[in-house]
């Protein structure tokens, strides 16, 4: 009888206590005939910063970890710390997953493409022409680079701090089509014009209450995605609904994000109704 292959991941990043991500893989690991050991390491409880990144990299290196998720704040902190980035890590300048093979750390960025399933499976044939993303953040990039890929065909990034945008349309621009990515700052006049909304701030989190733009520009032709999931329904989605809009919430973006971290850890592909139903269980 051959051993089941057994794999030891690990999750960095601050406040992680109530992430539901160790129970969805190590799930979706149970129901592939995989040990799977997932552990949290919270720099919040640990008392340490990003500064620490080092230290622990080479602690999971020398534990033999299989693998680890990254979160706020170390994502575009690690980068540097890596001995190889794959190409969609290294056109975002973030990373929010690690595979350890032989010692060599190869980091990868699926918050992309956990963005793009969620809305490709939740928003089909949603209008793409014009789309504005509010917030250009840790996650800001991956969620622009989504929806470029998902096919959008001009995309306004507006951020409190503009130079943040500018940072996001520049790293991108090199990758499509020049003109199709710009900088906004009338809020009022980009949504007017706009098929779609996307929230990647963290206004509207149980910790940051309230709408990344003000309510009444909101119209019912407008469809709005989140990539918040705590909780499930913002106060904009709310508001959203209520107007008659479509809508996606956060919650698919950190399911699918999931499932390709373990593709890539384990280099079998999972069950994604398993994380859906793991996700769904631990409340919304």
């Amino acid at each position: 009888m051959h051993p089941k292959p057994s794999f030891l991941v690990g999750l960095i990043g601050s406040g992680i206590s109530a992430s539901r991500t160790p129970p969805m893989h190590e799930a979706a690991a149970d129901a592939a005939g995989i040990r799977y050991l997932y552990k949290k390491i919270d720099l919040t409880e640990l008392n340490l910063g990003v500064e620490a990144l080092p230290e622990l990299l080479t602690a999971a290196r020398r534990m033999g970890f299989d693998g680890l998720n990254v979160t706020h704040p170390c994502k575009q902190a690690i980068p540097p710390l890596l001995d190889e980035l794959s190409p969609d890590a290294e056109a975002l300048g973030a990373v929010n997953t690690v595979v350890v093979k032989k010692g060599r750390m190869t980091g990868h960025n699926t918050d992309w493409f956990g963005f793009a399933e969620n809305f490709r499976r939740n928003m089909q044939g949603a209008p793409l022409g014009r789309v504005v993303q509010l917030g250009a953040g840790g996650a800001g990039a991956a969620v622009a680079f989504a929806l470029m890929k998902l096919g959008v065909q001009e995309l306004t990034i507006i951020d409190v701090d503009s130079a943040k945008a500018q940072s996001v349309v520049d790293g991108l621009s090199s990758r499509f089509v020049e003109g199709r990515l710009r900088v906004g700052r009338d809020v009022a006049a980009a949504v007017a014009a706009a098929d779609g909304i996307v929230n990647a701030t963290p206004i509207g989190m149980d910790k940051y209450p309230g709408t990344p733009l003000p309510l009444a520009i909101l119209c019912s032709r407008l469809w709005v995605a989140e990539i918040i999931y705590f909780p499930l329904e913002t106060a904009l989605l709310r508001a959203a609904r209520t107007l008659g809009c479509r809508t996606v919430d956060g919650g698919g973006m950190a399911i699918f994000q999931g499932t390709e971290a373990f593709r890539l850890f384990t280099g079998v592909s999972p069950d994604p109704d398993i994380f859906v139903a793991t996700f769904a269980s631990l409340g919304g």
